[in-house]
């Protein structure tokens, strides 16, 4: 659908910081969005959402194809597809391959571009990736049927991003949209996103910018004020805009960003939208039609699937974003919506949910301490992890920083480039002071394809393609076995054998329509009973 009003009402601020319709403020929508044309959407349910509202293991291979043809005609500019750990969270919990899901999802939405987003040189695990491991990554996901990829460096280090983008492109993706990763902290200035802006739509590998807000830290104000700066700079680039509904103000923020001319918003649907994840499109488009600005969605294919990602929701008892508050505190410890339900889940794990605000107040202070990482993948989960062992150190009357994660070590010692701060004295003192740091500051040996698959044939007395060869190198040998017993991943359909089972017989019936079960949930009286199956059962053993 694309909208041909031409009057649109612009919104004006009001004396208490929110918006209001001025009808006296018309003009048409071209000259709204200075001749940018209808704003396009990336769906981010699948990727984003996912990760930020239900910990990155809510959706299965069967369930993302299952809405595959519904968004494929929804007309989006792009899906938000995949991560690494997006893939890496269905092997360790649903046993998938994740280059099946890749391919099976390429293969229900032809006419929409699979997006992946990779934060630099990382893929599958907190230590930077070698050349090798990460060129393999790129080509897999290429030969499965990603074509975009959305390079996040958090250091906003130009080098990286284009390094990645080079190899993207040679590796055989299509479109490559380099992020500038936002963040609020004294040392981060309007100054250096438009830097890097110069620097990447220069870039022949560089397709498109999008401006990145990891911890929904964007606010009305800052957005009239850098987003002119962006879109001036960008010139004829296509300029994209992702942000979180933490704060509250992604909504707001984002009709304002398409009045600039941003031509590309970043969006969820349904049950994963909102909360700490993107704003709702069903809302957005609303919102665009009040100040009356184009754009391009079929909203009936949009109300299809956020249909079936209601009734997934439903089925698997997972609870949908809400809209969130207008909240200031996310200023202050910048965690960003995939960490937060993260460190809730590995907090509950570990029977500390009551720690919550004092791992939250360390989060502020690690931060400071370690030069103010932009609170993004991975350097987002360092933080995390230094503030819960921080926590737990005081807690066991041990002093901060007693315990320092390899990841950490690794930041102070600037093995991912120089912070934009500085280091407190203490922290540098602590980390130059441990034996580790030495075995760390070791540079690893260049490692070739052929030696790995060399090594990994030694080991297991056997050859394997280059799907197999990267999963082994990068998780665990046990989830790995484990995938591979598990099969193909089941279907899903709505109402299917995945919906509830709520009395003993509809759990024996669907026990036996799904004789290769992996998972059934068992819902009855408020009460949820969870069986996961990690290998298949040995032959005439009964289902």
């Amino acid at each position: 659908m694309v909208r041909t009003d031409v009057a649109a009402a612009k919104l004006a601020p009001t004396s208490e910081g929110g918006c209001a319709m001025s009808a006296t403020q018309t003009q048409p929508a071209d000259t709204v969005r200075n001749g940018r044309g209808p704003v396009r959407f990336v769906d981010t349910s699948l990727r984003d959402g996912n990760q930020s509202l239900w910990g990155a293991i809510g959706l299965t291979t069967g369930m993302v194809e299952a809405l595959g043809q519904a968004i494929d005609r929804a007309g989006y500019h792009a899906l938000d597809f995949t991560s690494s750990t997006n893939l890496s969270m269905g092997v360790k919990f649903h046993q998938e391959n994740p280059w099946e899901r890749i391919s099976r999802m390429r293969a229900v939405t032809p006419d929409t571009q699979l997006s992946a987003i990779t934060p630099g040189m990382r893929f599958m695990s907190w230590e930077k990736s070698p050349e090798t491991v990460m060129r393999m990554a790129l080509r897999l996901m290429a030969r499965h049927g990603v074509r975009r990829l959305q390079v996040a460096d958090p250091m906003n280090d130009a080098d990286a991003v284009e390094r990645v983008s080079r190899w993207a492109k040679e590796e055989g993706i299509n479109h490559v949209v380099a992020a500038l990763t936002f963040t609020d902290s004294p040392v981060h200035t309007d100054d250096s996103y438009t830097e890097n802006l110069d620097r990447f739509v220069a870039d022949g590998n560089i397709d498109a910018v999008y401006l990145k807000d990891p911890g929904g830290l964007l606010t009305v104000e800052r957005t009239r004020s850098l987003i002119p700066k962006l879109r001036a700079g960008a010139g004829d680039t296509t300029l994209e805009l992702h942000s979180h509904c933490t704060t509250g103000t992604a909504s707001e923020l984002y009709v304002v960003a398409a009045e600039l001319g941003v031509d590309v918003l970043h969006t969820g649907l349904g049950p994963l939208s909102n909360g700490t994840a993107q704003p709702s499109i069903e809302q957005l488009v609303k919102n665009l039609d009040a100040v009356g600005i184009d754009y391009a969605l079929d909203l009936d294919a949009v109300k299809e699937a956020a249909e079936i990602l209601r009734e997934i929701a439903s089925s698997q008892g997972l609870e949908p974003g809400r809209p969130t508050e207008f909240d200031l505190s996310p200023h202050q410890h910048q965690v960003p919506g995939g960490m937060m339900s993260t460190l809730k889940r590995q907090l509950d794990e570990i029977k500390m949910v009551d720690a919550l605000p004092e791992v939250i107040d360390e989060v502020k202070a690690v931060r400071r301490e370690i030069g103010y990482p932009i609170m993004v993948t991975p350097f987002s989960q360092f933080v995390g992890s230094q503030s819960l062992l921080n926590v737990m150190a005081v807690r066991n009357g041990q002093e901060r920083y007693s315990r320092i994660p390899d990841e950490v070590m690794h930041f102070v010692l600037g093995h991912y480039g120089t912070p934009a701060g500085a280091i407190a004295p203490e922290v540098a003192a602590k980390v130059e002071a441990s034996s580790r740091a030495a075995q760390l500051s070791a540079e690893p040996t260049p490692v070739t394809v052929d030696e790995l698959q060399a090594e990994y044939a030694e080991r297991l007395g056997r050859s394997m393609d280059e799907e197999e060869l990267l999963l082994r190198v990068v998780l665990p040998s046990e989830q790995v076995e484990a995938m591979r017993a598990a099969g193909p991943a089941p279907t899903w359909s709505p109402g299917g054998v995945d919906a509830p089972v709520t009395n003993p017989a509809q759990f024996i019936k669907a026990v036996q329509d799904l004789p290769g079960w992996r998972h059934l949930a068992v819902h009855k009286n408020g009460q949820r009973v969870e069986l996961q199956r990690t290998s298949e059962p040995p032959t005439g053993a009964p289902q």
